[in-house]
């Protein structure tokens, strides 16, 4: 068997050599009832796939419907199989790939934001940079006292990232991340 094509526990060796991965942003829109969430999350990971990023929360409450927002990697073969996997999900209701729809509306990618807590513990000189830096940043001090400082940043992830790799050397002692929230332009909804 061709080395490049066995075996490795994941769906992604099917699809074909000449594809490359890409990261797509789906939205799905599924009834609030007990198990739906395990359900979607049994799906990937008993194929194989990754999540890159989760969200998930009640958008409509007098439908009682959730809308999860998923970011995985995949060629795009598997991220169709992704999609009408999902489709075929009894409480599911509606899986539009934003990324392909983006790309449909004439624009790169959708709109994708994520919140991070950031604590930064540190004195001196480190706690003045790390104000400074988080000004500069837009990020916002929700606790403090004489030994750490909790911001909460809101943006890209690649600003996200940036804010959380400049922290590191400043202090950084803990980070807790909300995920991917995602929409695209233009006035028609999901």
């Amino acid at each position: 068997m061709n080395a490049q094509l066995q075996p490795t526990g994941s769906a992604y060796f099917i699809a074909m050599e000449t594809e490359k991965p890409e990261t797509h942003t789906l939205s799905v829109l599924v009834d609030n009832e007990p198990g739906v969430l395990a359900r979607v999350i049994g799906l990937f990971s008993g194929r194989g796939y990754n999540i890159e990023s989760l969200t998930v929360s009640e958008t409509e409450h007098e439908k009682h419907l959730s809308r999860i927002t998923i970011v995985t990697r995949g060629t795009p073969h598997v991220l169709e199989q992704i999609k009408h996997q999902l489709e075929r999900i009894v409480p599911v209701h509606r899986v539009v790939d934003l990324s392909v729809r983006a790309l449909e509306l004439g624009q790169e990618r959708p709109l994708e934001r994520e919140l991070a807590l950031v604590k930064v513990t540190g004195t001196g000189d480190n706690r003045v940079e790390a104000l400074r830096l988080a000004d500069a940043f837009r990020a916002s001090v929700i606790d403090a006292n004489t030994e750490h400082f909790i911001f909460e940043i809101t943006g890209r992830v690649s600003k996200i990232e940036q804010f959380i790799a400049i922290m590191k050397p400043l202090g950084l002692t803990e980070v807790c991340r909300t995920g991917i929230a995602a929409m695209n332009r233009g006035p028609q909804g999901m």
